[in-house]
């Protein structure tokens, strides 16, 4: 195998544990404390970890073509007309983009970080960017916005994402 045809997943490796961080410190909340945050008008717990699943649903299939049954529902979990979820909701919405997220790791190439893909926002706007941008938005995003989280956790005594 060449240097550009080895898998991504070894140069990811860390975003794995940080998932499963994630997903231990949400699993056990009750419904009360997915409705804590560090303000009332900042996002809570439970609202920010459907961010970050709609996010990273958004990326795969709309940014990265990603192709999956999952995805365009999940896509919306963070829309404002949307149920509220449970903890059990939120680790299957996680598990499901991260397996989705691995996959894709594991399947791709270092070649393959420079392929460029085309999207427009929401004014209409053309974007370009390429698969090593999205793929780092992503944890920036996931390592952001779990700090998020695990802030709130700690502020009300919670055990939070433990590192």
């Amino acid at each position: 195998m060449t240097e550009h045809a080895l898998s991504l997943a070894p140069f990811y490796k860390g975003w794995d544990g940080y998932q499963h961080h994630l997903v231990t410190a949400l699993a056990p909340l009750s419904a009360e404390q997915l409705t804590l945050g560090v303000a009332s008008h900042l996002r809570s717990i439970g609202m920010i970890a459907t961010h970050v699943i709609g996010a990273r649903a958004r990326w795969l299939h709309y940014a990265l073509k990603v192709e999956d049954e999952h995805l365009p529902a999940l896509c919306n979990w963070d829309r404002a007309d949307q149920p509220t979820r449970s903890a059990s909701e939120l680790v299957s919405g996680l598990e499901i983009t991260w397996q989705i997220i691995q996959n894709m790791l594991e399947r791709l190439t270092i070649a393959d970080l420079e392929e460029v893909f085309h999207d427009t926002d929401d004014d209409g706007e053309e974007e370009t960017f390429t698969r090593q941008w999205v793929i780092w938005h992503l944890i920036e995003h996931d390592l952001h916005h779990g700090g998020e989280i695990s802030f709130a956790l700690g502020m009300h005594g919670i055990p939070a994402i433990n590192l």
